[in-house]
Parts: C-alpha cells; structure tokens; sequence
C-alpha cells in the first residue's frame, strides 16, 4: 500500500489490560518497501493503478465466490454478483513491467512466528481476507526468502483439503492445510488452521512479503476455519477482541486486544456491521466535498489490504461531477486541478471523518492535473456498497471489535 517513502514500523501490542497505560508494551517490527503508486518525480504511476485495481478486483471476487457458497450472494446483497476475473490491459502490461522496478513505498506487514520451533515470517495484514497463508519449502515457483517446514515444527499437524487463492494480474497460488502454533508480538495461540502454499504463478508470493494474515470475519475464510485473532479470543490470549490501526508516515502500528488511546482523541464512534458475510461492512453512509453532501445512503467495507477507495461506476461518476475541473483519465480514475483538490469527508450517521487533499492526490498525470485516489469500479459487491482502504485508513484511527461486531472510527490525535 503507499505512503510515504520513509521507514515505518509496525507495533504489535500486547496488553496486560484495556487500559491505556499500557500502550508502550509491545513489539516493534519495520514495514517492508513495496512498489509505489507514485513515482519519485511526483507523476502518478498509472500503470501500477490499474494493476492495483485488477488486484483489488481478483481478490474480492474470490471472497465473492466464498459467500456465494457458503450462503449465496443474494444472502449478502441483492445486486451482488461475481465479477470477471481482472487482468491488465495489454499495453498497461507492458509499460508496468519496467515502471515499477525503482518504485519504492511500504505495505502494513510484520513479522509472525509458526511452529515449533519458530519459524518466521513477514505477513501483511489484511482486514479484507480472513485467512492466514505462507510459502511451503516444497513451493514451486516461489521466490519468498522464508518458507514452512512443516516436519521441522513439532507441533505440525496435517489437516484435510487443498487451499487455493487468486489475487493480481491472474496470480494464484495453491497448496495444503495445515494446523500450527502461530505467534504474532508474544500473543502465541495452538492450533491454528492455514495453508502452505507449494505452487504459484505470477507474482504471488515472493518480495519482501512472504504471506498474509486476513483479519476479516470467519464467514469469509476459505479454510473454513477462525482466523488468528478469533483463534486468540477463544484462547484468551487478548483481553479484548478489538484491535486498532494507526497508519502514518511514521510509528504505525497494529494493537491487539483494545485500542491505544495515544492515537486518537475522543472516543471511538463505533458502528454496527450490516452484513454477515464476513466483512467489516457497515452501513448509513454519505460522503461530503469540502462539506457538502454529496452522496448519501451507502454501505462501506473497510479494508487495510487495499490502498484506494472504490465505488460503484455511475455514484463516483456523479461524485467527481460536483469536484471543480475533474476530468476522467480512463480506467475509472479521474484527476483534479492540483492546486484546488478538495477535501472529502465520510459520515456514518455521527462525525465527519475527513481525508485531507495530500492523501486523496496520488500524483501528476499532466500540466496542473493529479490523479484522486477513488475510482469507480464495479467489484461485485452491490450498487450501493463501496470499498475503503488505507488511504481512510491513513486518515482516522480504526478499531475493529469482535466484541461489539463493529467498526469504529476515532479522530487522529
């Protein structure tokens, strides 16, 4: 995900209690560089941007798929379908191959432990996702720096069944089940389910991230299996289920088991979610340019796996149509005048959370115009359902509770 080139660390947190006195206990662990949406000379890197979108497309269409059997996608929403499988138009591919090689910006990832004894790994974090997967040493076609060994763990056990999953640009990656000891910053849990992944094509696995950790609701696993902090809950290894992330240019962190409250100021709005599907899915939200209302009624999946926003086509469209000078660039991004970006802000029935114009402009595309970071893309999820990621997520502090089946916002501090 981007943000800014400079080194940012994650903080893990252990809490011995909700109190906020304990926010210093923990461990810190530095993001690793990923490419970047925005090139050194300050031009926005289009080519990386529709590649992000094709990922982002990939990768919630397979969670679509996973609803849609586990209790049929017009169980989710009415107008929810599954979406073609992305790829990069031709001549996007080709440009990209090179464009990106010197980009540098980082992913929300840390380190987590597996096994016994442990065996590390840098995972991101990812609360659109629900399910933890690694690199296998018998991967073929990975290019990851660490793998699991699952005869060099003695609490390794094989599970039934074959996990498979599709993000980017037509990558996939397959491989078995297994149960394990996983520990992220001390908070070590038994028996929890995930994959070693063993055949990959694409880019996948490899780079300075070796897997992912879905934080998303169990409903949404493939594994068919809780994800790692539901599996610390019903272990009692946190001593609430929430976890909050601040997401900066620098000190960044993920806190597991409440909130720390150095973050933020006030308290935490929180909302219920409005969908049993398995995302952080709330609803009774509008949107505001430079305070003015401009859309209203939607429902929003807050998602740290995915760097932009997207909305439906026809509702970005119409959004972008009350922004002075806004003019589409193809691919269903749209750029502003980069002097006069306006300041968006969401509403979910209480505060206004804004996001400031630095962090909506994601770089030049021509004299004077800079590409916003919403664009209009039909995901599957419903005409009225839009997608929020890290650049919401840069701008507020964001719990996520178990506890209360919520989502909660605070204003950074």
């Amino acid at each position: 995900m981007f943000c800014k080139a400079s080194m940012i660390t994650v903080t893990l947190a252990l809490m011995a209690s909700a109190s906020p006195l304990m926010k210093d206990t923990g461990i810190r662990i530095p993001l690793e560089k990923r490419h970047s949406l925005t090139k050194p000379d300050g031009f926005a890197d289009l080519d990386a941007l529709v590649a992000e979108a094709a990922r982002v497309q990939n990768k919630h269409r397979g969670n679509l798929l996973t609803i849609d059997r586990k209790i049929g996608l017009e169980n989710y929403h009415k107008s929810a379908h599954i979406p073609p499988a992305a790829t990069i138009p031709e001549a996007h591919a080709k440009r990209q191959a090179e464009g990106l090689t010197d980009q540098n910006s980082k992913e929300w990832t840390g380190i987590i432990s597996i096994g016994s004894p442990a065996q590390e790994f840098t995972i991101d974090f990812d609360t659109g996702s629900s399910d933890l997967w690694v690199p296998s040493t018998n991967c073929n076609g990975c290019e990851s720096p660490n793998s699991y060994d699952p005869e060099a763990s003695s609490t390794s056990e094989t599970k039934s069944g074959t996990f498979q999953i599709g993000y980017g640009d037509g990558s996939t990656a397959s491989g078995p089940i297994y149960a394990d000891s996983v520990d992220v910053a001390g908070i070590t849990i038994q028996d929890q389910t995930f994959s070693a992944v063993t055949s990959e094509t694409g880019n996948l696995v490899g780079g300075p991230n070796d897997g992912l950790m879905g934080l998303a609701l169990p409903n949404l696993s493939q594994l068919d299996a809780d994800p790692f902090f539901y599996t610390a809950i019903s272990q009692n290894a946190v001593p609430q289920g929430v976890f909050g992330f601040y997401l900066a240019p620098s000190g960044s962190e993920l806190y597991l088991g409440g909130t720390d409250s150095s973050h933020y100021s006030g308290d935490i709005e929180y909302h219920d979610l409005v969908s049993s599907a398995g995302f952080w899915q709330i609803g009774g939200a509008s949107v505001a340019v430079n305070g003015e209302t401009a859309l209203p009624g939607f429902e929003t999946i807050i998602d740290s796996g995915t760097t932009l926003m997207y909305g439906p086509p026809d509702a970005v469209e119409q959004l972008f149509g009350k922004m002075d000078g806004a003019v589409s660039v193809g691919e269903g991004l749209y750029a502003l005048p980069c002097d006069s970006f306006p300041t968006l802000s969401f509403n979910w029935g209480g505060s206004d959370f804004e996001i400031p114009p630095e962090t909506l402009n994601f770089g030049k595309v021509g004299e004077g115009y800079c590409v916003a970071g919403l664009g209009g893309k039909d995901l599957g999820f419903g005409d009225d359902v839009w997608l929020l990621g890290d650049i919401l997520m840069r701008s507020v502090y964001t719990a996520f509770s178990v506890d209360q089946n919520a989502v909660g916002f605070a204003a950074l501090a």
